[in-house]
């Protein structure tokens, strides 16, 4: 693939291998250190052009309070932290002309910080996120805390550690011929058609994942699957596993609880598609890898 979707590139050092626990008590205080600040799921932004969501750590020093901390790793030996304040605090931020304030995906499709922020943005939201979500054991119902730098929270009840998890969602672009099967739901914006896509379930692998998920959907039969590329989709926190299928079957069967609309494109369609001059239809945002997997498709 020639361009990249959203969210893919993240230079930070992550330290995995070394995680030392007490790396959020070391820095979180360094005033050379850059904080990510999402309020809710909001990223704070320093404006410009473009503009950048690692702020100086005097930045923090605007929220009345916050919530967890992630100590996500290094940019060029720079420490860079991420802090989860409550929603409210947008208000803190939103009519000063130094800060800009947004959602995600705004971000990525409006340019507002260099690409390669991207990845990091995404990373903090998806941890913080993670974090919102389990402040109580999944195993006894005790509340839990942080621990490892934030990429832990620990059960004093029962001795549980839990550690952040990523849902891994197939995405597909099934084709026949010289078509391809793309749908809607109503949520989509006006127009717009995109690949299939759902989540895997327990014990099965992406090729069958691809196969059960067409043919729920749309009741499509798909024969051979290949892998093309991935994308972290942090809405919460997904891996987005690209793949082309070979259509086996025709006829479109639509599972009105999933998708509005389903239908075969041709060639000439999905050109006019991604070169916005369709009359009737729209390709999805080149963020999505969705984008990605149709213009592979069509340099094919």
């Amino acid at each position: 693939m020639t361009s990249s979707p959203g969210y893919i590139t993240n230079p930070l050092v992550r330290h995995s291998a070394e995680r030392d626990p007490e790396a959020l008590a070391r820095h979180v205080n360094d005033p050379h250190a850059a904080m990510v600040i999402v309020a809710g799921d909001i990223p704070i932004l320093q404006a410009g052009e473009p503009g950048t969501g690692l702020l100086p750590a005097s930045a923090l020093k605007r929220l009345t309070t916050h919530h967890e901390q992630v100590f996500l790793g290094t940019l060029k030996d720079r420490p860079v932290i991420a802090t989860l304040a409550p929603p409210e605090a947008v208000d803190l931020f939103q009519d000063d002309p130094a800060f800009a304030v947004t959602d995600l995906r705004s971000i990525a499709v409006q340019g507002l910080v260099p690409t390669e922020e991207l990845g990091t943005l995404a990373m903090a939201k998806s941890m913080l996120g993670w974090h919102a979500r389990h402040r109580f054991c999944a195993n006894c119902g005790a509340r839990t805390e942080p621990a490892h730098a934030g990429f832990r929270r620990d059960c004093a009840a029962c001795r549980t550690e839990h550690f952040p998890r990523t849902d891994p969602v197939v995405i597909m672009l099934v084709t026949r011929g010289g078509k391809c099967l793309l749908g809607r739901q109503s949520r989509f914006n006006a127009k717009t058609y995109s690949c299939l896509a759902g989540f895997l379930e327990p014990g099965e692998t992406i090729e069958d994942a691809v196969r059960r998920e067409t043919f729920e959907e749309a009741g499509i039969r798909v024969g051979k699957v290949r892998y093309l590329a991935s994308q972290p989709w942090p809405f919460p926190s997904s891996l987005m596993i690209g793949c082309v299928g070979e259509a086996e079957t025709d006829e479109i069967t639509i599972d009105t609880a999933e998708l509005e609309d389903a239908r075969w494109f041709t060639r000439d369609d999905v050109r006019r598609m991604l070169d916005g001059t369709h009359e009737n239809f729209a390709a999805p945002s080149p963020i999505a890898i969705a984008h990605h997997l149709l213009r592979e498709w069509m340099r094919s």
